[in-house]
């Protein structure tokens, strides 16, 4: 992140990275939602990249092609409002922080040194953007989830549920609100909080892996190029995602049935409950299996990972690219 530019134009870049991402790695999201959802039982025998395939072939061969991205429209909507508002308020705050921190120096020639913050003080920044950000698009992420796992509970449908994607859209508010009220479009919030440390231990361990070749380049303070920014932007990605995984299982999991709290589904994830597919009434049918143990609460992560290492690296690497864009633009007006 090129934390020296107005929060607007960070935010602008950052929403626009973060929906070039979504449309090119959707699938894999569609998939990786799957797969969180399969029984232990059934992940066990074909999850991770084979399962993968599987999930792919069967979605193609029952519904098409096309339905690779069934909630894509209301995906990327939550991902726009919710990256532009994440960076928005992180270079705000962080732009607060570095004033403050300098006004608080007494010595003038630390003036042109700004501060740097700490790595607590970047995940503390990052949380308190996410917790905002996630606020605003919690009911689209949940829409967006009801699709995808309704798409596949009504396979013997599928002709009927080929109907333009806005009625689609339109039956999945109708049903939420008919059953939880309007709380339903935040059902989850509570571990969706919790999740704000993803995107704020990616962020920091991002501006750290910044600052390392800031270091190691001759020219000091250089941005990373694109295909830097990619690949830190991925490695910080997939370290936060494996710290953090049952928490996001357990999001999707809740989000998606009818549990009343976190503690329950990552119980359940751990001793062996898993939703049923089958289960045309409700999106909470419940099946047993042998108790799956620690493997239950990364159930998915394999696939999660592979997501998003492309889906952050694009993200940085069209950020960058936009930003520098407004740079030069800017530059030739002057």
């Amino acid at each position: 992140m090129t934390s020296t530019l107005p929060p607007l134009v960070q935010a602008f870049s950052g929403a626009i990275g973060s929906a070039s991402a979504n449309a090119l790695t959707y699938p894999l999201d569609l998939v990786t939602t799957r797969l969180q959802l399969d029984s232990p039982e059934k992940a066990k025998k074909s999850g991770g990249v084979h399962g993968a395939i599987r999930i792919l072939r069967r979605i193609i061969k029952n519904h098409g092609l096309q339905d690779l991205y069934t909630g894509l429209g209301t995906d990327t909507g939550a991902t726009l409002l919710s990256n532009f508002f994440y960076f928005y308020f992180y270079a705000f705050l962080r732009y607060l922080l570095t004033r403050r921190r300098l006004t608080l120096n007494s010595k003038p020639t630390d003036l042109a040194r700004p501060h740097k913050p700490s790595l607590a003080e970047e995940i503390l920044l990052g949380f308190i953007a996410g917790v905002a950000s996630r606020a605003v698009s919690t009911p689209l992420n949940i829409i967006t989830l009801r699709l995808q796992v309704e798409q596949e509970e009504d396979e013997e449908a599928a002709s009927e549920a080929k109907a333009e994607s806005v009625a689609g859209v339109n039956g999945v508010v109708q049903k939420i609100y008919r059953e939880e009220g309007i709380l339903g479009f935040w059902r989850g919030f509570k571990t969706t909080t919790l999740l704000s440390l993803n995107p704020a231990l990616t962020l920091a361990l991002f501006q750290v892996y910044r600052r390392v070749l800031a270091r190691a380049s001759v020219t000091t303070g250089a941005n990373p190029s694109p295909s830097q920014a990619f690949l830190g932007a991925a490695v910080s990605n997939s370290i936060a995602a494996t710290i953090l995984y049952p928490l996001m299982l357990a999001k999707t999991r809740l989000q998606a049935s009818s549990a009343t709290s976190m503690r329950e589904v990552l119980r359940d994830a751990y001793t062996g409950k898993g939703r049923s597919r089958r289960a045309k009434t409700s999106l909470a049918g419940i099946e047993r299996s042998e108790n799956p143990g620690i493997y239950g609460l990364y159930q998915g992560l394999e696939m999660q990972i592979v997501k998003g290492f492309f889906s952050q690296g694009v993200t940085f690497l069209v950020k960058g690219r936009v930003e520098q864009l407004i740079v030069e633009m800017y530059s030739r007006r002057r």
